[in-house]
């Protein structure tokens, strides 16, 4: 799979709980955002989701809905899939250390880089 590829199948995580968002910091860039990455053979987008979720945070998620094109399309922004938090306190096996994740409150400002079904989504989500 080329580079163009995997970025056409990326599937990001939405993780949206008590008012704030779940981003992380992310790799090789000086930012944060959300956790994302590449399908397994036969993975759909939610359970990708919180399969990543889960590796990278700790944090176990239910991936309950996709938004945008499912899989992702290449040409097209990734694959979103909003996910429930299932355990409010992550487990010790995360990829990324405790100052790599943060909770963010809904009503500041999210990376600009965020798909715009996403950016959709946050802003009918941001408490009045």
């Amino acid at each position: 799979m080329t580079a163009e590829q995997a970025a056409g199948s990326a599937v990001q995580a939405v993780v949206v709980y008590d008012g704030r968002l779940l981003l992380v910091e992310e790799e090789g860039q000086d930012g944060w955002g959300l956790p994302s990455g590449v399908p397994e053979p036969a993975e759909t987008p939610q359970a990708t989701a919180a399969r990543l979720v889960y590796e990278s945070t700790g944090y176990l998620v239910d991936g309950s809905s996709a938004l945008g094109a499912p899989g992702g399309v290449p040409g097209t922004e990734p694959a979103a899939v909003v996910c429930q938090l299932l355990s409010e306190d992550p487990s010790s096996g995360a990829r990324l250390a405790p100052e790599r994740i943060r909770w963010v409150p809904m009503d500041a400002p999210v990376p600009a880089d965020l798909p715009a079904v996403v950016r959709d989504y946050l802003a009918g989500h941001t408490p009045a």
